[in-house]
């Protein structure tokens, strides 16, 4: 995205002209935990009986699989999600893939990522995956799936309420400015440590809120 979309606070972006395929861009926080999560239990099973791994290796490779998903989170965020090129191509792709998301910040439907897309990239990942760790992926996978969900879900409320926690408070501001600030900073949803890594935060203490604003983003309870 080379410039910033005008927020609609109302209505839905058409991604796809074949009603079949709308369909399939729409998804469901309760749809995905339950599609995924099935899957990443049964992987984590199926390497623990079938491969000589201690249980305790197993829970330490998904606990750093967990940990590096913020870093792919921050990846593909800024650099997927957010593609710049001057090709109309590209262009429409990162605006069915996310920028159809800033100028809708309130559509629910498409703060998760579909099923069928989501079932087809997992897939994608964990033979990538695979080929990179073997048998370990059985423990990376579980993690680095558990880490997607989490971060989707954390958008979801983001979008959804306020901050439940005092704590969460700057997360929630970090997210909001993305949105009605620039969009080009504040990359990091589930946590802010990779825009610090790479300079890319916001400075919380210099931009004043703007209560108003954050309230555009979330959608209709």
């Amino acid at each position: 995205m080379k410039k910033r979309v005008r927020v609609k606070n109302t209505g839905q972006a058409r991604l796809f002209e074949n009603s079949f395929l709308e369909a399939l861009t729409k998804g469901h926080p309760a749809l995905s935990w339950g599609i995924h999560v099935p899957i990443f239990v049964y992987c984590f099973y199926y390497g623990l009986i079938t491969y000589d791994l201690s249980l305790k290796k197993m829970f330490a490779i998904a606990f750093f699989a967990l940990f590096f998903w913020t870093f792919f989170e921050y990846i593909a965020h800024r650099w997927i999600f957010h593609l710049i090129s001057d090709k109309i191509s590209f262009q429409k792709f990162a605006y069915i893939l996310h920028g159809n998301h800033h100028e809708y910040p309130r559509d629910r439907q498409r703060l998760f990522m579909p099923p069928v897309p989501s079932l087809l990239i997992a897939a994608f990942l964990f033979a990538i995956q695979y080929l990179i760790l073997g048998k370990y992926v059985f423990a990376f996978y579980p993690g680095f799936i558990l880490g997607w969900l989490l971060y989707a879900s954390m958008h979801y409320l983001i979008h959804a309420i306020e901050p439940p926690f005092k704590f969460l408070q700057p997360l929630w501001r970090n997210h909001q400015m993305h949105h009605y600030r620039n969009e080009h900073l504040g990359f990091g949803v589930s946590n802010t440590l990779w825009d610090k890594v790479f300079r890319t935060e916001f400075d919380l203490l210099k931009h004043e809120e703007d209560p108003e604003k954050a309230k555009e983003l979330k959608f209709d309870k």
